[in-house]
């Protein structure tokens, strides 16, 4: 039992607003990047390590998901909702060792394979040359930045706050994360008690974010380890990313590692 693979959770309900025209007939994740979209990217890298017990957890055009074969849940509140609300709308799936990942991401085989070789209950990738990356996607790298702040032992203390410089960000959070069966009742433990008192760091529950959940969980003492990752990754947000040519040769990058 100790080699079961983990379960895969694909949060692939967004809309991709910022992606339109090319998400008007298509969920954010069914986006193509030199013809192959990000969900088929993101299930042949699983794949190639042997992670096929996969859910999809889907909203905004869930039908055209149906495609792949994979066990579907649905969000119905997605054009309402964040990344949190919508990984709940599959907690009957959480359990034993899972990895949650979003929709709009493409990350290498190496990247995959550091998570998995994680002991942490919850881990957490995160790029270590984010700098040079968000500099080729944004004029002040500090646009659509988040602060990430680790101790010596390499656990998060601070993620998810609007940085003021540089400084407050040693790492980029990815939206790729692995928890084991003890992380899954940490996070579910702050979960429930967040929906109880309908607040999440002040934030109401269904407008929350995962970073807002990290950071509720890393407050009430429950470590949130660090699995640094240099490069390698790609987000795919507005319709500057999908048309740089960052993007294309991270993606050729990646794509030269399966």
């Amino acid at each position: 039992m100790k080699n079961k693979k983990p379960k895969v959770i694909l949060l692939v309900a967004g809309e991709g607003k910022r992606l339109r025209p090319y998400t008007l007939d298509r969920p954010k994740c069914m986006v193509e990047i030199d013809g192959i979209s990000l969900i088929d990217r993101q299930l042949s890298i699983l794949k190639s390590v042997g992670l096929n017990n996969i859910v999809m957890v889907g909203g905004y055009k869930i039908e055209m998901l149906k495609q792949y074969g994979i066990k579907l849940i649905n969000n119905p509140r997605y054009y309402e909702t964040n990344m949190l609300w919508t990984l709940f709308c599959a907690e009957d799936e959480l359990e034993g060792d899972v990895i949650v990942s979003y929709g709009d991401i493409v990350y290498s085989r190496e990247i995959l394979k550091s998570l998995l070789k994680s002991t942490a209950d919850i881990a957490v990738t995160i790029d270590k040359e984010w700098e040079s990356y968000w500099r080729a996607r944004n004029e002040d790298p500090l646009d659509d930045a988040e602060t990430l702040k680790l101790r010596e032992d390499g656990t998060i203390s601070e993620m998810g706050q609007k940085p003021k410089s540089l400084d407050e960000i040693e790492g980029q959070y990815m939206g790729l994360i692995k928890l084991s069966a003890k992380g899954v009742l940490q996070i579910e433990e702050i979960y429930k008690n967040a929906v109880e008192d309908s607040t999440l760091l002040g934030k109401p529950i269904d407008n929350a974010y995962m970073t807002d959940l990290l950071q509720a969980v890393i407050n009430a003492g429950y470590p949130v380890h660090s699995v640094p990752v240099f490069a390698g990754w790609v987000e795919v947000d507005t319709v500057d990313d999908l048309k740089s040519d960052t993007t294309l040769s991270r993606i050729n990058s990646i794509d030269a590692s399966v």
